[in-house]
């Protein structure tokens, strides 16, 4: 599998450029690269070696989903006496762009000769809940139409007549599962140690708050950083003192980010980004070609403080969260964990289910859950 980096950032802060920018490194320092986009990021300019760019189009992507769906309910649409859709009456519904983002981010995944996947995003806020979409998808899928129910198909007739209602088809099924498949190879590749966040934004108070939140909801689904884009950045030296002021700002922003995030410092241009020199000036940026895939960092983990203090704790990184924006749950063997505009459930890890939640605090960005064992399911010692 390639190394994947995903661009993003709030709007307007130079996502494309960046992308394209960073693609166009890579491919200078050797690496095999395929840049996705929804754009033109190239700006009509010819792709030099080693560089491919895909073009994400999601209104095609939709038609060609929508007849294949079509296609194989075709029998249950004759029957309840429906017409099938022409492509011409296709327009695509909203979401579409996720999904087809989604598909174009599996395939890449398997593309041959590459070495690293630059993918352009869309904004921090919607990157974070597409990102998040197969999971959350798949646990929908897994509640409404569980898998170990299809072992007891050939019962369905019968179990028809006695309920007085008609049971799933196996169409469904089958599509449930072709679903969870498509959606769980999307998600091995957001979850791959081998896939990291790329953050562009250009430093100033709008920015601190919109990265602040994306840094949660990333952190939340334990997607991985690997540095920080501040893009169009202005001269230190400059004599004129409002351009110097705005520097100063903007040294300022940056000198109370979290140290332990690489920054890569991108020049204002005094222009548009758009010819391919300008790219290419932007390129050259000390730290813009991406480093090689590292082993992603600690995620949520268990602490087993049973002998200490007879409990276990569960570790959760949140860096920058605020214990006025959190809200914890939890229900049966899943725990609902909100940040913020950010949510997300997730199921216990075993030894905890058989625990009761004894406590939470929030310190220096990391949560800790304590969960006391349950006499009554917990082994007893012999």
């Amino acid at each position: 599998m390639p190394q994947t980096l995903l661009v993003t950032g709030p709007g307007g802060a130079g996502r494309t450029t960046v992308a394209a920018a960073t693609a166009l490194a890579a491919a200078r320092d050797g690496r095999r690269v395929l840049l996705l986009s929804a754009e033109d990021p190239l700006h009509g300019a010819p792709a030099p070696d080693r560089l491919r760019v895909a073009r994400i189009d999601s209104g095609a992507e939709f038609r060609t989903e929508l007849a294949a769906l079509q296609e194989r309910g075709a029998t249950l649409i004759g029957m309840l006496g429906g017409r099938p859709l022409g492509a011409e009456e296709l327009t695509e519904l909203p979401g579409a762009e996720q999904f087809a983002l989604l598909r174009a981010l599996r395939r890449a995944a398997s593309a041959p000769d590459t070495d690293l996947v630059v993918v352009d995003m869309p904004p921090l806020p919607q990157a974070v809940a597409t990102l998040a979409l197969p999971a959350q998808l798949r646990r929908y899928l897994a509640r409404l139409l569980p898998a170990e129910r299809q072992a007891a198909r050939a019962l369905r007739p019968v179990l028809a007549q006695l309920a007085g209602v008609p049971m799933p088809a196996q169409w469904l099924y089958e599509a449930a599962a072709r679903w969870d498949e498509e959606l769980a190879a999307v998600q091995a590749v957001v979850e791959a140690g081998t896939t990291a966040v790329r953050l562009v934004a250009e430093p100033g108070p709008a920015a601190d708050t919109a990265l602040r939140t994306g840094t949660l909801g990333l952190a939340l689904h334990e997607l991985r950083l690997l540095d920080l884009v501040a893009n169009r950045l202005v001269p230190l030296d400059s004599a004129d003192p409002w351009v110097a002021g705005i520097a100063a700002r903007q040294d300022a922003f940056l000198a109370g980010r979290d140290a332990g995030l690489p920054v890569v410092r991108a020049p204002h241009l005094g222009r548009d980004p758009r010819a391919p020199e300008d790219l290419e000036l932007l390129a050259a940026t000390p730290g813009m070609t991406p480093a090689a895939a590292a082993a992603p960092p600690a995620g949520w983990s268990v602490e087993d403080r049973l002998a200490a203090d007879g409990v276990l704790v569960w570790v959760i990184p949140l860096p920058a969260a605020r214990k006025s924006e959190l809200d914890l749950i939890r229900r049966g063997d899943e725990l609902v964990l909100a940040v913020g505009p950010h949510r997300r459930i997730v199921p216990l890890p075993s030894a905890l289910r058989r625990c009761t939640v004894s406590g939470a605090a929030l310190d220096e960005g990391v949560l800790r859950v304590r969960f006391t064992p349950d006499p009554q399911q917990w082994p007893r010692a012999r």
